[in-house]
């Protein structure tokens, strides 16, 4: 048993490390749109966000059936082969993405997770499966690769990743187009008009997904007042809208930027669904591999490591408070002090920036090709507008009325629009148990935007498309390195 002790110890510690890693790679899907629209001062935007993560993580405990069963059948597997296939997929993850955290890119923790998990099974079977170590079924027959491999749970968990990519883009692109065609760049202006209004509906989106939905099944709020809530679900919108609208109304009267405190919220509600849905990537394994062990040491009744199978981890995690404070504790540190997600958030706030400048990215044919389609098709729609709609519609994307806080990338318009969207995004998504990658979303939800707000001239866009391409191809990239690395490492760590 001293090994397996060992490989707990172990497990525990890269934990400590997977924090560090991934947050700072993850930091930017909060981040960026504060930051990049200086919406306020630095320690106020990580105050903010510190106390978003400290409540999502403490609220994740839901998530953490993805690590024990969401990928795999347990009851398939014995305990060695379980404690090993934890330990590679652990190994991995943490250098492949600080791999990425070096370079400055921004990829995704759940899906490093997802693929890993899905490689290190996809090797223990291979290895089961050429050594004659198959588990018979209940009819009699030996276990197949698609018995031991959750394979319907692993397709609906990649699938809802690659369709909040296409739902994040959509969404940011409408709804940005939409809102600066209500504010156009001299937002201040119409912001005494209908800004507490907008301010209102954002925030009660806000509390609804962030609070409502994030919190729901957890001890902070009752569950008797989450299913009266439930019950009465238009009169709280209607109370919560009417009660926002007022409050912005009067802070606006007050001379207050109320789009500033809505950027602020977003912050708080997107740290909140980061930590409450990707938690599990970070802490998700070496917790399953400790629960692992505790069920080995206490019921195994003389059975050997390679004989005892795992069936205690089909039934839901408890997983204790002090853990997950504890993690959230290191996740605050490593945000606040990694230099490499500084690296990862410049990345993602250059990409998105309003101005042209020096671009990170250069050219390609992919991304010429795209440009070419897509301004043509621009051309095409443009001659049959009537000219007066066309030259109102410029008049609200004037970037030379941009009204830019010091330094900023953007405004703090666009940067509510990309926190409030991808924070409801990804709540819903953590709501009904669905790894939705936070980076993923958040990220097309900030290109979306910044396309809708003409960001892209023609100058840039060539270099932007480039970059997003990039980006995305390093997601295929997380994803085919994950399997393969972590495939090949349980093997090895087996036959060897």
């Amino acid at each position: 048993m001293d090994l397996y002790l060992i490989i707990v110890i172990i497990m525990l510690a890269l934990a400590v490390s997977g924090l560090v890693v991934g947050v700072a790679n993850d930091a930017v899907n909060f981040l960026n749109s504060a930051l990049g629209s200086k919406a306020a001062p630095r320690y106020v935007i990580m105050t903010v966000a510190s106390v978003g993560i400290i409540v999502g993580a403490i609220t994740s405990n839901g998530m953490m059936e993805v690590a024990r069963s969401g990928v795999f059948h347990p009851e398939m597997f014995t305990f060695a082969e379980v404690m090993l296939l934890f330990l590679a997929v652990m190994f991995t993850n943490v250098i492949l993405l600080d791999i990425f955290n070096t370079l400055g890119m921004p990829t995704s923790t759940t899906v490093s997770l997802v693929f890993g998990l899905l490689g290190a099974a996809v090797g223990i079977s291979i290895f089961k499966i050429a050594n004659d170590a198959l588990v018979t079924l209940p009819d009699g027959s030996l276990a197949t690769m698609a018995d031991m491999i959750n394979t319907g749970n692993a397709m609906a968990i990649i699938g809802g990743i690659l369709i909040s990519v296409v739902i994040a883009f959509v969404c940011g692109t409408v709804v940005m187009y939409i809102t600066r065609l209500i504010f156009s760049f001299r937002y201040q202006s119409k912001l005494k008009s209908y800004g507490a209004v907008w301010c209102g509906i954002a925030l009660t989106a806000i509390s609804y997904f962030a609070v409502f939905k994030g919190l729901k099944g957890t001890q902070v709020i009752p569950a008797d007042w989450m299913s009266w809530m439930e019950g009465h679900i238009p009169m709280m919108l209607g109370g919560l809208l009417v009660g926002w609208s007022l409050i912005m109304s009067i802070l606006s009267m007050l001379k207050v930027n109320i789009l500033r405190i809505t950027v602020l919220a977003g912050t708080f509600s997107l740290a909140l669904a980061f930590a409450g849905n990707d938690l599990v990537n970070f802490i998700g394994v070496p917790l399953a591999g400790m629960d692992s062990f505790r069920d080995y040491m206490a019921n195994s009744n003389g059975i050997g490591a390679r004989d005892f199978m795992m069936t205690s981890l089909m039934e839901s995690a408890q997983t204790p408070s002090i853990y997950l404070l504890a993690a959230g504790v290191v996740m605050i540190v490593a945000m606040a002090t990694s230099k490499k997600a500084r690296n990862v958030i410049k990345t993602s706030v250059d990409l998105s920036r309003q101005d042209e400048g020096d671009e990170m990215f250069g050219s390609s044919r992919a991304a010429r090709s795209i440009v070419r389609v897509t301004q043509d098709g621009n051309g095409w729609v443009m001659q049959y507008m009537p000219k007066s709609i066309s030259r109102w519609i410029d008049s609200r994307f004037n970037k030379q009325e941009a009204e830019l806080n010091d330094g900023a990338a953007f405004d703090v318009v666009r940067a509510a629009i990309n926190l409030v969207l991808a924070s409801m995004l990804i709540t819903i998504g953590t709501n009904y148990k669905l790894p939705l990658s936070t980076t993923y979303v958040t990220f097309m939800v900030a290109m979306g935007s910044s396309l809708a707000d003409r960001a892209w001239s023609r100058e840039s866009a060539v270099f932007r498309v480039t970059g997003v391409i990039s980006v995305i191809g390093g997601w295929f990239i997380t994803a085919a390195v994950a399997f393969g690395a972590c495939a090949l490492v349980c093997l090895i760590m087996f036959y060897g």
